[in-house]
């Protein structure tokens, strides 16, 4: 496939898997030799218009090749969030990567188990014996140390790769001024083995207290009726998703 842009309804099925589609059906949209079908929301719908209020988001992304082999591999994420969405981690606990980078799942929720902030799972297709084979594991998100002031993430899952059996991927999350109030940034790790991403589904939310006080690790409020994110997805073979979607929210 040569290097080239997806249209904006492709950009669009990606997103909704991770961000803000609330109450959005179900995007199934083919580009190229990529067929991506994505589904996602958050909760409650209504938010109020100037203060923030707790939310939970949840949702799906599936890449697929069109003629049902191994598709394009994924390398970067880079996605910006609106200013009308919040982000506080301060007061919970924070899980290094190199505390659970050679954990199983189940251990490295145990060691870390303060600091979840969100779960799923993940799929892909991997090389195995020559053929192209499925893999899967239980994704968890992790409140990670800040990075030069900034908050992060700690995404952790078990790779097909015996050398290399999970994964700790820490995810800056930089604050910027202007439309967008956070850039995360992930660079999918090159590991033997781990092969193409094919399917990752998401829950994030928590509730917690700090300071004598119950907050949020992820909250939003509805100041224009309107949730933006842009996002810019690269592929291994030089196709670049780019461009930015907007979901209606309702004020109360």
């Amino acid at each position: 496939m040569s290097r080239g842009r997806l249209t904006r309804a492709a950009l669009l099925a990606f997103l909704l898997a991770a961000v803000v589609a609330g109450g959005a059906r179900a995007a199934l949209v083919a580009v190229n030799d990529i067929v991506l079908h994505a589904d996602g929301g958050f909760q409650p719908h209504k938010l109020p218009r100037h203060r923030f209020a707790p939310i939970n988001f949840q949702g799906f992304v599936e890449i697929a090749a069109k003629d049902g082999g191994k598709p394009v591999a994924l390398e970067e994420a880079v996605v910006d969030f609106d200013r009308d969405g919040r982000l506080s981690a301060g007061g919970l606990p924070v899980c290094p990567p190199e505390r659970i980078a050679g954990l199983s799942p189940t251990a490295a929720r145990q060691a870390c188990s303060g600091a979840i902030v969100g779960s799923g799972k993940i799929e892909a297709v991997v090389d195995f014996q020559g053929a192209p084979a499925p893999a899967s594991s239980p994704l968890t998100i992790f409140n990670g140390p800040p990075l030069e002031g900034h908050p992060t993430v700690v995404l952790h899952a078990r790779t097909p790769d015996p050398a290399t059996p999970t994964v700790a991927i820490l995810v800056p999350i930089e604050q910027r001024r202007g439309e967008f109030r956070y850039r995360a940034i992930l660079k999918v790790p090159q590991i033997a083995g781990l092969g193409s991403i094919t399917r990752v589904e998401v829950k994030v939310g928590r509730r917690f207290s700090a300071g004598g006080q119950r907050r949020s690790y992820v909250s939003a409020h509805c100041s224009d009726g309107i949730l933006r994110t842009h996002g810019r997805f690269t592929f291994a073979d030089g196709t670049i998703v780019d461009g930015s979607v907007e979901k209606p929210c309702t004020a109360s």
